[in-house]
């Protein structure tokens, strides 16, 4: 399906841009992804002036990909979480990805059922298993956005909160089906609201200050488990959380409840806010280059 949509965010560079949604089959399932492409482009990241983790605003080199149009649904994680009671007999290297151990409670803790809502509640290391899992099956290489290709993505979404963004004055405080609200300039939808997201990077308050300015596909590598950077805000937050600069840091403490000893490394107890995306580059990595990102990603 083709979409002409506008690139109209303050600051790209280039002033339209002709974007497409393909839709990526998973075999032995009856899952399918639908992404968006968005063009390369030099986008402004962060803000003049607010949340000291938010400044300095900066320039940022992002090269062509493609986002998912929703953030991950139940029905779309449980074709990886249920593939062996449901009869599937499309081949995945078991020793290379995982399957996801039952959580202990309801990862979404009741608020909001269905196969159309966000998947919530899972770690980041289990979101990258997702991807690894999808990589396996497909040949299709995706991750994780990194935190500044989701802050490009997000782009006019701040504008539109009240036209069906899902967040603490409009979700009744619960999840809702992905995809019911206005859809952004590039064709996404709950890039805020709804479910948070994980992001690629590791959080570091300092990351802004940091960076050069007109830096490549910024990316502050993970070197520990937490904290890592979440964006989007959630049904949970109020309308000042739901800025496409806002930062978020991951916390030992979304899992806090979680009786198994050691803790699950599927799922948090306590982030039901909490889900993801995923994006395709176009440059897709070679298979040594793709193992040497999830042996690094997934080894924490």
């Amino acid at each position: 399906m083709l979409a002409l949509i506008a690139l109209a965010a303050a600051g790209v560079d280039r002033a339209a841009a002709q974007a497409t949604q393909d839709t990526l089959l998973i075999p032995g399932t009856e899952t399918a992804l639908v992404f968006a492409s968005l063009p390369g482009a030099r986008v402004p990241l962060g803000r003049m002036q607010g949340e000291v983790d938010e400044m300095p605003q900066h320039w940022a080199q992002i090269s062509p990909f493609a986002m998912m149009t929703t953030e991950v649904t139940a029905a779309q994680f449980g074709a990886f979480r249920y593939r062996e009671q449901d009869g599937s007999t499309a081949t995945y290297d078991a020793d290379i990805v995982a399957r996801p151990s039952p959580p202990y409670e309801d990862p979404a803790h009741g608020l909001g059922s269905g196969d159309a809502r966000p998947a919530t509640g899972m770690t980041q290391w289990a979101a990258l298993q997702y991807a690894a899992w999808i990589y396996q099956k497909t040949g299709v290489f995706v991750r994780l956005p990194t935190e500044a290709e989701w802050e490009y993505a997000c782009a006019d979404a701040a504008e539109h909160l009240g036209e069906g963004a899902w967040y603490r004055d409009t979700g009744n405080e619960a999840l809702r089906d992905v995809g019911v609200g206005r859809a952004n300039q590039f064709g996404l939808f709950d890039m805020l609201g709804n479910a948070a997201e994980w992001t690629l990077d590791e959080y570091r308050t300092d990351a802004y200050r940091a960076r050069a300015d007109g830096q490549v596909d910024p990316l502050e590598s993970p070197s520990r488990l937490h904290p890592r950077v979440v964006r989007g805000g959630s049904f949970d937050d109020d309308a000042a959380a739901l800025t496409c600069s806002n930062r978020t840091r991951s916390s030992l403490a979304w899992k806090r409840r979680d009786p198994q000893i050691p803790k699950s490394k599927w799922w948090n107890t306590d982030s039901p806010f909490l889900g993801f995306r995923l994006v395709r580059p176009d440059l897709q990595p070679t298979p040594e280059d793709a193992s040497a990102f999830f042996n690094l990603h997934l080894s924490f």
